[in-house]
């Protein structure tokens, strides 16, 4: 039996980037999820675009942008028994991820997983060397983790 994953994509503004977002989603090995777009009132046809690269995208509209927030707002409308926060910024690197991320919760002592940010091509190299830092290129097993 499959379980229902929602992918939260928080955004503001984020037009030009979004569409590689979705379509990672979109072409994921995992096929039991839902999309849900927390906009915040953006101003480049965000929401136009989105629903034109997924028709049922749920789309939640917050006025005032708190990540947090917005976070929140995309789980209570949230229908999924896992919960994935994905920025419009960032595109997983792999069509197994979401099977991954799933996969990490047969053991039942996890009580959540999270992803490494892979610099892109276009990132600076301040920024490269802090993703490399606080994601680190191993997988961990943490008990207690700020970040998380």
């Amino acid at each position: 039996m499959n379980t229902l994953i929602s992918v939260i994509i928080p955004t503001f503004n984020r037009a030009s980037t979004l569409k590689k977002a979705i379509e990672s989603v979109i072409k994921q090995t995992y096929s039991d999820w839902e999309v849900i777009l927390v906009d915040n009132n953006s101003t480049d046809k965000t929401v136009e675009k989105a629903v034109n690269y997924l028709p049922d995208i749920q789309l939640v509209t917050i006025d005032e942008f708190v990540p947090g927030l917005a976070i929140n707002e995309g789980i209570r409308a949230s229908k999924g028994n896992l919960l994935v926060c994905l920025s419009a910024h960032c595109i997983p690197a792999h069509h197994d991820w979401l099977q991954q991320l799933k996969d990490n919760f047969d053991d039942e002592s996890v009580a959540g997983i999270y992803g490494r940010q892979i610099p892109m091509e276009s990132t600076n190299d301040l920024d490269k060397r802090d993703l490399l830092v606080t994601f680190g290129r191993d997988k961990r097993i943490q008990f207690k983790d700020p970040f998380f």
